[in-house]
């Protein structure tokens, strides 16, 4: 892991400070903090930093949220802007306290991103939304570049670590995302007692939905008193998993311990736009990245 330091990560600490944003990095706990805002990028978490759900694996606070900030979007558009970035993800918090799930929000702050920011790629990581079609379809509506929804484990662990989630309803998620033309993506967290069998069971049920990126890397508790890692994964079994995903039909796979879902994902983007192209390669400069 690279120590958080240099210009361009106080820049963005100090950006994330006077606009009282949230950060998925800092309230997660990511590995990748000082990787992402050293080379001057961030995944913005909008609605707040507390959490509805209390997952056993998230190190996002959990508990009672404040309601949500009306002026959010356009400081998040701005702060895109000020950053000058070619690529943002936006994700945040599960709201089950708001009737629409946050889905408002989601959607102003997608159209105040793209009026602000029209040649900025836009990724958006979102909630399941408890499967409510007609909440995401607000924000598949508005074209982002890539929409992601995690199903963060195997079908037989889902109940044990994900809270008022399952494993159905995100893969139900995941296919209206590509039913309604726009790139899904999802992601899982390996370590948490899964078998082989179980993951690759999972890698076709997210082809079957019709995901072509997938992300996989290490689960790292956020604490001690969140989920322990059963078993650290070595890093050619993560590179086994990216060959085979390629194989199987995926247009790109992220696969190595430090791998998190937004880590670096305006390649997984730009990586996946000649959807025709037939070669796959590991990419030798990419630590982790299996490209079509």
């Amino acid at each position: 892991m690279k120590l958080p330091m240099g210009y361009a990560y106080s820049r963005v600490k100090n950006l994330t400070r006077r606009h009282h944003l949230h950060t998925i990095c800092s309230s997660g706990n990511c590995p990748n903090i000082g990787d992402c805002w050293s080379r001057g990028t961030a995944t913005f978490m909008i609605l707040g930093d507390v959490c509805t759900r209390n997952c056993k694996f998230c190190g996002v606070k959990t508990g009672k949220p404040a309601p949500p900030d009306e002026t959010e979007p356009e400081r998040i558009a701005e702060s895109v802007r000020l950053l000058g970035l070619k690529h943002c993800v936006i994700t945040s918090v599960d709201r089950d306290d708001l009737p629409d799930g946050g889905a408002a929000i989601w959607a102003e702050t997608v159209k105040c991103i793209k009026k602000v920011n029209p040649d900025t790629g836009l990724e958006v990581l979102i909630p399941d939304f408890k499967g409510d079609h007609s909440l995401i379809k607000q924000i598949t509506d508005l074209r982002p570049d890539v929409i992601s929804h995690n199903l963060e484990t195997v079908r037989r662990l889902t109940p044990l670590i994900r809270s008022n989630a399952s494993y159905e309803t995100s893969l139900d998620v995941i296919r209206f995302i590509s039913d309604k033309g726009v790139r899904s993506k999802s992601g899982i967290m390996l370590g948490l007692g899964e078998t082989k069998e179980e993951v690759l069971e999972t890698m076709e049920d997210l082809l079957a939905a019709d995901c072509r990126i997938m992300t996989i890397g290490q689960y790292l508790a956020p604490t001690s008193a969140h989920m322990p890692v059963v078993e650290y994964i070595r890093p050619e079994v993560f590179q086994e998993y990216g060959r085979i995903g390629l194989e199987m039909g995926f247009s790109f796979v992220e696969s190595s311990p430090l791998v998190r879902s937004s880590w670096q994902a305006e390649r997984h983007a730009i990586q996946t736009e000649d959807m025709n192209n037939t070669k796959y390669v590991k990419n030798s400069k990419l630590s982790g990245s299996w490209v079509r």
